[in-house]
């Protein structure tokens, strides 16, 4: 009984307790509140939603611009039988015919159209050793062209098709082009017609050595828009659908895009076109120097006081540097008023001009600058506009003078190539189309008119040294009158 009756008070005080505790905590102590945080910028995924509404450039107009006045070109070199009628054979064999045949051989590139009477630019390299060159228009329209002239220097030619009312790229000045600018590639890839990449410029004045030729001017624009083979000789266009440049080289291991492409600027593509169109070959002009960038090295050994501009190594003698006062470790920092800080920067500002124009060139001398003007001078070391003759027949054939990739591949030096061939003593002697001429009469021959004024000279018998495309060396002996 007593311990029922302490079961019951200990249950009464902890319910009073209870009740006392609640009742405590209820007066002297706020109730509980729920927080809750909010994100101004919560986390998203990094794709864009269909909606975005950001600051991305609008590349439409630019792509629907340029489309039309950019081609596709296919080049076909035609198989051929050649002959071993050698000099050496017909004294010391049995005078037998061994004909070789070579392979039809066919490619594909691109070009711009820039006038809307035909004219069409593009690589040298597209077009180089083409028997026939065909142009197809983005509305699948296709002519055959004519090759006006090339230039092995900066890797361009200029084509042309009969037609008119032709879609154009107009050309932009590319001095003004910026690094991180939008640009469009525009062109063939792998014959994909019409196809249009986009990038922006990564760098400019890069000269990274693809063009063989010794007089070569290379000062790329370098992009990251995808460019494939197929490109060459396409178009480089910037937002306003404007010609800033040619596309002509990639940058691979692989022999397919793997991130930079580079394109020749617009405004060397445009001197070289108006050369050829004017005068059937470039006028190169130039300073007469041996040049080098300017490195800490240079600019420690010769007291600079910063490492920018080109270096002079050695001014040429009579040229048009030391005419114009310009001295051996000068250096050169800029040419009528753009900037030059590398030696193809140099040669690209150089390479906008003719012999006999005149250009302000500034120098560093002695940490202080000097503007002198200089009169720029041709490979011979005057002022004179060179002509090229006119397309007079020479026996029935016509010539150019070799490329430089010709020359590397059959290991010569020299040489003039037919080109097309008639009725005339070279048919007659037995030479067929394609036929490099290295010597004549045991005199090398480079040009063409110095070809021609051997011929003009000659009495008597002409000996002609030469080799085909395929390798085979010939010989042919054939009379003139005197």
């Amino acid at each position: 009984m007593i311990t029922f009756k302490k079961v019951i008070f200990t249950l009464l005080i902890a319910l009073v307790g209870g009740f006392v505790a609640l009742w405590s905590y209820t007066r002297f102590f706020d109730e509980p509140k729920i927080v809750t945080v909010q994100q101004d910028q919560p986390m998203r995924y990094t794709s864009l939603p269909a909606n975005y509404s950001g600051n991305l450039p609008d590349l439409t107009f630019s792509a629907e611009n340029s489309v039309h006045a950019v081609v596709h070109i296919k080049v076909l070199q035609k198989g051929r039988y050649y002959s071993s009628n050698n000099l050496l054979d017909y004294l010391f064999g049995d005078g037998a015919n061994r004909p070789q045949q070579m392979p039809i051989r066919q490619g594909a590139g691109s070009g711009v159209i820039i006038s809307a009477d035909g004219f069409i630019v593009t690589n040298n390299h597209v077009i180089d050793n083409a028997d026939e060159i065909s142009v197809i228009l983005n509305d699948k329209r296709e002519f055959k062209a004519k090759l006006i002239g090339f230039d092995a220097s900066t890797d361009l030619a200029l084509i042309k098709i009969d037609a008119s009312n032709m879609p154009v790229l107009k050309f932009s000045n590319s001095d003004n082009l910026k690094l991180g600018e939008w640009v469009l590639a525009v062109g063939n890839p792998f014959n994909l017609t019409s196809t249009v990449t986009a990038g922006i410029v990564s760098a400019k004045g890069r000269d990274i050595g693809i063009n063989p030729d010794q007089m070569r001017i290379e000062s790329f624009i370098q992009t990251d828009a995808a460019v494939n083979p197929g490109n060459s000789g396409g178009a480089l266009v910037n937002t306003r659908g404007e010609l800033v440049g040619i596309n002509t080289a990639i940058a691979s291991q692989t022999g397919s895009f793997t991130g930079y492409s580079f394109a020749i600027p617009s405004n060397i593509v445009q001197k070289i076109v108006a050369d050829l169109k004017e005068y059937g070959e470039v006028q190169r002009a130039l300073l007469n120097v041996k040049i080098r960038d300017v490195d800490a090295e240079i600019a420690k050994s010769n007291n600079l006081d910063k490492i920018e501009g080109v270096f002079i190594a050695e001014v040429q003698p009579g040229g048009a540097a030391e005419l114009a006062g310009i001295k051996d470790k000068d250096v050169i920092v800029s040419v009528n008023g753009v900037d030059v800080n590398s030696t193809s920067e140099l040669h690209e500002q150089i390479s906008k001009h003719r012999p006999g124009n005149k250009v302000t060139v500034v120098v560093k001398r002695d940490n202080k600058r000097k503007p002198l003007n200089v009169t720029l001078r041709n490979k011979h070391g005057d002022t004179e506009i060179v002509k090229a003759d006119g397309p007079d027949d020479i026996f029935g054939a016509k010539f150019v003078a070799i490329s430089d990739r010709d020359k590397e591949k059959l290991g010569i030096r020299t040489g003039v190539k037919i080109t097309e061939l008639g009725n005339g003593k070279f048919k007659d002697a037995g030479i067929k189309e394609g036929f490099i001429i290295i010597q004549v009469n045991k005199t090398a021959i480079s040009e063409v008119n110095e070809f021609k004024r051997i011929i003009k000279n000659s009495r008597g018998g002409i000996l002609v040294e030469g080799i085909y495309p395929n390798g085979e060396v010939a010989y042919y002996v054939f009379g003139i009158n005197s």
